[in-house]
């Protein structure tokens, strides 16, 4: 994801980390690639499953203005109590995890009520020729990165949870999306 982190997912990325506030957690934090761009969070808990990418984080975590701490630890089974988190941030990441709606549960549990939830992924783009071309291409590329689905339908997963969507912006002609969902509290 390098090569386009230097377009204007760049840019995405750092809109997307500068309205994180209060105690944040990020999920699948790979490298790292968010800390420098943190402002208002008093705190971020950052996951990732992958123990290299850990690693290579930890040297991002001096580029930050705020405290980090990074976990080893899956979106699917979250290491902290209900009701923790102001805000949950996840970039380019629900296209490899292998249960998205257990993850997304998980989120739930853990954020606060009125806690916000913002997310940049990559997902199935609606067009008949792309639209094949990542079904087809979506097993071998799964197999050399990490576990990516090419074809992932994030914004019609979050609709099977209880987070409410409440804006997505379209990027790249709907290749990325930045989505802005809400923990409401259900009755």
């Amino acid at each position: 994801m390098k090569p386009l982190d230097l377009t204007k997912l760049r840019k995405i990325r750092k809109m997307l980390s500068e309205q994180a506030g209060g105690r944040v957690l990020e999920v699948g934090s790979g490298t790292g690639m968010n800390f420098p761009y943190y402002k208002y969070a008093a705190k971020v808990d950052a996951i990732e499953p992958n123990p290299w990418m850990n690693k290579q984080a930890q040297r991002q975590v001096k580029s930050s203005q705020v405290p980090i701490h990074i976990h080893l630890a899956k979106a699917e089974k979250l290491p902290f109590a209900d009701n923790t988190f102001d805000t949950v941030v996840a970039t380019l990441v629900f296209c490899s995890i292998s249960d998205p709606l257990k993850a997304f549960r998980e989120i739930k549990r853990v954020s606060k009520p009125g806690a916000s939830i913002l997310l940049l992924e990559h997902v199935k783009v609606n067009h008949p020729v792309i639209g094949k071309a990542q079904e087809a291409l979506t097993p071998f590329w799964k197999s050399v990165c990490d576990g990516c689905h090419l074809n992932r339908d994030t914004v019609r997963l979050l609709k099977l949870t209880d987070l409410s969507v409440l804006k997505v912006h379209s990027y790249f002609k709907g290749l990325f999306l930045y989505i802005v969902c809400l923990n409401e509290e259900r009755d």
